[in-house]
């Protein structure tokens, strides 16, 4: 991740850092790896028709990220359908989709590297809501964050098996208190 811009505050420097991390260090791992661990087909799996597929989902958060982040907030234009998202039954093969979430999290990322101070409360219209750029940050790395979820359960579901994401540090009793 590049340097974010220097002429904003902490604070935002911050909230613009962890978000980048969530979507780009903590989720778009998790996201590439379930998508190598699973077959060409099971990408394309569906549970049900109320469901959507794990290649669905990385369509979505594309198109999602696309919209909010990189058109929303950084001017690209808006070309999404979102529909289509959701009503592509594949197969589109493993690398296009890692190619294109990898796309768009770089793109989304370069456009937070550049956001200024105001545009953090900036109103904006995007996908028929009128938000402020701080809340369509935290809204795109929550919507992220809760499909990687989604893709990481069907990958369990699919591999059978612990995908090893999760590490909590060793906790140490602390010496220092006293009884």
């Amino acid at each position: 991740m590049p340097a974010l811009n220097p002429r904003i505050s902490r604070t935002a420097k911050l909230f613009l850092a962890g978000s980048q991390h969530s979507l780009a260090v903590e989720n778009l791992p998790r996201i590439i790896n379930c998508l190598n661990m699973l077959p060409e087909k099971e990408i394309w799996w569906r549970p049900n028709s109320a469901s959507n597929s794990v290649g669905n989902l990385v369509l979505h958060l594309s198109g999602n990220i696309t919209q909010w982040i990189i058109s929303g907030l950084g001017g690209a234009p808006d070309n999404r359908e979102r529909d289509l998202e959701f009503a592509e039954c594949g197969p589109i093969p493993r690398r296009k989709l890692v190619a294109r979430i990898r796309k768009a999290v770089r793109e989304a990322c370069i456009v937070l590297d550049n956001l200024s101070e105001e545009s953090l409360s900036q109103k904006y219209n995007i996908q028929g809501f009128r938000v402020t750029g701080m809340y369509a940050v935290s809204h795109v790395s929550e919507h992220f964050a809760y499909h990687t979820g989604q893709i990481i359960f069907v990958t369990k579901l699919k591999r059978g098996k612990d995908l090893g994401f999760t590490h909590l540090p060793a906790i140490r009793p602390n010496k220092s208190v006293t009884k």
